[in-house]
């Protein structure tokens, strides 16, 4: 998992056609069900380092995608 910083974005979109696992929308286009998101979201920017270079997928990344109920996973 991934999050994008609420204060660094610009919304230019560009991140949303790259996204392998489609699960980057804008926050307009969020469904309701999935607003909790943007807190999590704005939670975890606060607390997890910046990306600054491309890396390969883990292992088990096609495992994890589109997998229900893995949130609870999540260890903050």
């Amino acid at each position: 998992m991934l999050v994008i910083h609420p204060d660094e974005c610009i919304d230019c979109a560009l991140c949303e056609p790259e996204c392998p696992a489609a699960a980057i929308v804008a926050a307009d286009d969020l469904m309701e069900e999935n607003a909790h998101f943007l807190e999590l979201n704005a939670e975890l920017a606060q607390l997890w380092p910046n990306i600054s270079t491309q890396k390969a997928a883990l292992e088990d990344a096609a495992i994890w995608d589109g997998k229900k109920g893995k949130l609870k996973q999540l260890e903050r």
